[in-house]
């Protein structure tokens, strides 16, 4: 047996080693996420958290007016659920970093150093959408939505609905506030051109407008307010993409570097 064949390591055996980093980088994640959801559940508490979220639809409500739990288990299960949430946004930097250390050894080292910055944005950004759509959208279009509300009626949400609906609002507006990311990263890794994103904003403000109409509630204040942050942010990144060089220029001009010295 050559040395050669000593050396190199089965195609098996390297599924199997990518294999068993996934699992530790998913262990790590998880224990992250489940640390920080103890802390919140012992303090502040889980009920706490729920009514902090609640704020907004209760400011809008009647005076007096409380929501309501119509499962057995709901009062118990929907803080709990909403504690975990809030584990995962405050621990949402850590496992990012676990995902890019995951993808790490197969970039290039000057790629590699794009680690710090993108964690950081990413979670910054996420965290900023989420902030958005708490203090400004959801004021707002509870506000709107029960001033329609006949006087014959006295809302009264269910806590259960108003998290799902919670949990939907905060991944449009976060993933929707990711977007100068995406545009730097697609510029970055040579997929498209910032002029090609340019004579496509057309489709992106349309596309915008439609995802928005979909995500939101059936109403033109939400929708908007989704809707032009996305097409605001898409130009915000257009602004970043031109300062960033596409990976193959960056590899040649490195290449280029290497060979005069």
């Amino acid at each position: 047996m050559s040395e050669a064949d000593t050396a190199t390591p089965a195609p098996q055996e390297g599924f199997m080693s990518h294999l068993v980093e996934l699992r530790n980088r998913l262990i790590k994640a998880v224990i992250a996420v489940m640390g920080v959801f103890f802390v919140l559940f012992m303090y502040p508490g889980a009920s706490v958290i729920y009514d902090f979220l609640a704020q907004p639809m209760l400011a809008s409500l009647p005076q007096g007016t409380r929501m309501i739990a119509t499962g057995v288990i709901t009062p118990f299960m929907v803080p709990v659920k909403v504690t975990l949430l809030a584990a995962f946004v405050l621990a949402l930097p850590y496992v990012l970093y676990q995902a890019w250390a995951f993808v790490a050894p197969g970039l290039y080292r000057h790629e590699q150093k794009l680690a710090l910055p993108l964690i950081v944005s990413s979670s910054l950004l996420f965290l900023v959408g989420m902030a958005f759509c708490y203090f400004i959208v959801f004021n707002t279009v509870f506000a709107f939505i029960t001033s329609f509300a006949p006087q014959s009626i006295t809302p009264a949400p269910d806590i259960e609905a108003y998290l799902s609906f919670v949990i939907t609002m905060f991944i449009a507006f976060g993933v929707t506030f990711e977007v100068p990311v995406a545009v730097v990263l697609l510029v970055r890794m040579g997929i498209m051109s910032v002029e090609k994103l340019r004579d496509i904003r057309g489709y992106v403000v349309v596309a915008a407008f439609v995802i928005a109409a979909v995500v939101t509630p059936p109403d033109v204040i939400s929708q908007f307010m989704l809707a032009v942050p996305l097409w605001v942010l898409y130009e915000v990144g257009l602004l970043l993409a031109t300062r960033v060089k596409p990976r193959q220029q960056d590899d040649e001009e490195s290449e280029d570097s290497g060979k005069q010295a």
